[in-house]
């Protein structure tokens, strides 16, 4: 069986398909990504554009014929803060069902949060005892910790790279003063949170995903993705410090042309480097590990943990072509 997962994010439309039949390691066999930016094409009483509503629709509908041609057997497909957050959101996803024929199921951000962290617990097993997981998004920030596959807590807060580029940047690259107000801001934002993730103990091991972490773990050393999946890489908050007095400096032409960094998120990256930096600090942590696996890999384990790939009987909430969320 090829399970398909498409994921409309703030930044990018990405469709993942794999063989699930492997079960609790399934191998990716497609994996396509279209830069729609849909954070950025919100006007200013927060609707999407009729410009980026086209361009999600083309996009889904791009991918599920990619979808097709894989051999799909089922696709799930979902949005985030983006779409989430979108005040005709309503109108919006009724375009994409009658024009595509895909229905995205639109993720609250706890629930992003606690897809993230079975991914990340999945990925290092339960040896790793108690674990904290953290993700920057294009629009949030998702942490949780806990000790079994469900987190104890899981949060999500609107300091998203993307976000905050749009938000409290206003050149670029970023004047000194916008960097510092910015950081201070941050301490305020995440004091609430942070105050609550420590009153639940001490995790065991902490862990970063998403683009925004690996790509500044590789600016700060971090082994390249040729390296292969396994390979250890960690974030420290040295290396961090170190690195954002160096791109906070840098245009996004310019961060762009660095190594591991991509055109389409060089514009949010020194937004995102402070995003980790102040959660880093908020929770008195030294250093990070990188894991491979986030939402998305979260969304394909729970479902494979509800179903054989046969039976799509039972129950459970139903999505478009059989697809069941838990």
């Amino acid at each position: 069986m090829r399970l398909g997962v498409l994921d409309v994010g703030s930044n990018t439309v990405h469709l993942l398909v794999v063989d699930a039949h492997r079960g609790a390691h399934p191998i990716p066999m497609t994996s396509e990504k279209t830069i729609l930016r849909l954070a950025e094409q919100l006007d200013p009483n927060g609707q999407l554009s009729k410009a980026g509503a086209d361009q999600l629709v083309r996009a889904v509908a791009g991918a599920k014929a990619s979808a097709k041609k894989s051999g799909c057997d089922d696709l799930m497909a979902f949005a985030t803060s983006a779409v989430r957050e979108a005040g005709n959101s309503s109108e919006v996803l009724d375009r994409v069902r009658t024009e595509t024929g895909v229905e995205l199921k639109v993720l609250s951000g706890e629930d992003e949060a606690k897809y993230t962290f079975l991914a990340v617990r999945r990925w290092y097993g339960w040896s790793a005892g108690k674990l904290l997981s953290l993700d920057i998004g294009g629009g949030s920030l998702e942490l949780a910790i806990g000790r079994d596959e469900n987190p104890e807590l899981a949060f999500s807060v609107p300091l998203g790279a993307g976000r905050l580029t749009r938000t409290r940047f206003k050149k670029d690259p970023p004047r000194r003063s916008e960097v510092r107000e910015t950081t201070e801001w941050l301490a305020e934002q995440l004091a609430p949170v942070a105050r609550k993730l420590k009153r639940a103990g001490e995790p065991d091991r902490v862990v970063a995903t998403s683009k925004t972490f690996r790509t500044l773990a590789r600016l700060t050393g971090a082994a390249p993705s040729s390296a292969g999946p396994r390979a250890r890489r960690v974030l420290t908050d040295a290396g961090l410090r170190q690195l954002i007095a160096f791109i906070s400096r840098m245009s996004a032409h310019d961060l762009a042309e660095l190594e591991g960094v991509s055109t389409s998120r060089a514009h949010q990256l020194v937004a995102g480097a402070l995003v980790a930096e102040a959660t880093m600090r908020a929770l008195s942590l030294t250093q990070l590990e990188i894991c491979p696996w986030a939402l998305r890999e979260g969304v394909i384990l729970r479902r494979l943990d509800h179903t054989d790939g046969t039976d799509q009987s039972d129950t459970g909430r139903t999505g478009q072509h059989g697809a069941r969320w838990s």
